[in-house]
């Protein structure tokens, strides 16, 4: 239940932020937003998943975030100067990434991340557990097999790991 009045929390928080406007009839349709949303999350069972915390490790999360951001910058100028660039130099690939988060939210999350930063593309989950990764250049693909994203994911991930197989 305390997942679910943090939502509540967080939802609130985020309306009042985006909104700006403090008329009767807008918080009226907050407020029956944010109970419908969080009605959804608990008949969904998402709040708890697989008893991972939906928020965990905020502060992890904020740094992941950040560094995420900084990554994103840096591959829009990298693309950009390939696009760019009289000879361009794009080799498009495709290529199997192993993906070393712990948790199927960990996997997500890596997948997410790799599809967030630009020239980079997660098409698929093999049945392995690799990532099926689609990036303009080799370069690219080297830095995630270099592991850093992972092991930052990994970082932010919860601490425990599910049974193989088990709910």
């Amino acid at each position: 239940m305390t997942q679910t009045y943090r939502l509540i929390a967080a939802m609130v928080c985020l309306w009042l932020l985006l909104s700006g406007l403090f008329k009767t009839q807008l918080i009226v349709l907050g407020i029956l937003s944010v109970a419908f949303v969080v009605y959804i999350a608990r008949r969904m069972r998402i709040i708890e998943h697989r008893g991972q915390s939906f928020y965990n490790g905020i502060p992890e999360a904020l740094s992941y975030w950040r560094w995420l951001m900084y990554q994103i910058v840096l591959s829009n100028i990298d693309v950009t100067k390939r696009v760019w660039s009289p000879e361009l130099k794009i080799k498009p690939m495709l290529r199997r990434v192993s993906a070393t988060p712990n948790t199927e939210l960990g996997r997500v999350v890596y997948a997410n991340s790799i599809t967030l930063t630009p020239g980079t593309t997660a098409i698929n989950f093999t049945p392995e557990g690799d990532v099926l990764v689609h990036a303009l250049h080799e370069d690219s693909l080297e830095e995630l097999e270099a592991g850093e994203m992972a092991a930052r994911v990994r970082d932010v991930e919860p601490h425990f790991q599910i049974e193989e197989g088990g709910r």
